[in-house]
Order: C-alpha cells, then structure tokens, then sequence
C-alpha cells in the first residue's frame, strides 16, 4: 500500500494581514499612538541639539567650572533622550507592548482562518510565503491559499 498523498499549501501571511480591514485599522490605532511619542523624541532632540549649539557659540567665554556644568547638563540631555527613546521604542517598550496588545488577537484570527480553509480543502501543510521570509522556495500557484483565507476572513464578524 502506497503513502497517502500529502497535500500542501501555502499563504502570504503579510498580504493577508496588509488586506484584512481589522489589521488596517489595528496599524492606525498603532501609528496614533506612536505620534506624539515620535513628536516628542524629535522635540528632545531638536532641545538637545540647539543646547550643543548654544554651547559651542559660549564656550570660549566660560570658565572651566561653567564648562563642566554645561557638559554635565549636556550629557543629561542626551541621557534623557536614550532612555525616553528605549523607554517608548525599545523592544520592550511601551509601543511594542501596545503592538502586541492590539495585533495578537489578529494574527491569531489569522492563523485559526489559515486552518479552517486547510481543512475545509483538505491540506495537510500550509505554509507561509511572504517577501521578508522566503522558507517557500517554491509554490504551485494553485496551492495558494492567501485569497480564500482573506475571503473567511473578511466573511467573519469581528
């Protein structure tokens, strides 16, 4: 008796995440909240930069103990702006925990669709197919999955 033929598909997961409206208005929700905190790192760093300035015009006219203070003060500036910077941005920080706040319940959306269709058409494998990660080397058009996953997904109440 021979193997049971193995069927095996494949989705473009960031097409099906760029098209599926909840994932457009997910990115919205996602870029408000990055914008004032973007405004801010470039307010922190325009302060930042005219202090510098400010400081090289006056330098030859301070003492060595006004240049220390201004230094000091300076590099708290800076220091200001690192940790403002990994505080909101980092891979830990507040906007990464918000992506993943507001993203995770898509994918997963994403992800059960992906194994409905694979069932309701019989696929034993589906994998993924998008322009960063090339594990699929090659598909056979017809084996694509993307557009029936995008049609369930687009069907489903939120």
């Amino acid at each position: 008796m021979g193997a049971a033929q193995q069927k095996i598909g494949f989705v473009n997961s960031s097409k099906i995440f760029q098209e599926l409206p909840a994932a457009q208005e997910a990115q919205k929700k996602i870029d408000a909240l990055s914008k004032p905190m973007q405004d801010t790192l470039e307010a922190m760093q325009r302060d930042f930069q005219a202090a510098v300035e400010d400081y090289q015009k006056r330098e030859g006219m301070l003492n060595d103990a006004s240049k220390k203070d201004q230094q000091q003060k300076l590099m708290e500036m800076q220091q200001r702006f690192k940790e403002y910077q990994v505080e909101k941005f980092g891979q830990e920080g507040e906007l990464a925990r918000a992506s993943e706040r507001i993203v995770n319940p898509i994918r997963e959306r994403i992800k059960r669709a992906i194994g409905d269709v694979a069932r309701d058409q019989k696929y034993n494998f589906v994998f993924d197919k998008t322009e960063q990660i090339q594990i699929l080397l090659f598909g056979d058009p017809k084996d694509d999955l993307t557009a029936d996953v995008l049609v369930k997904l687009k069907k489903e109440k939120k």
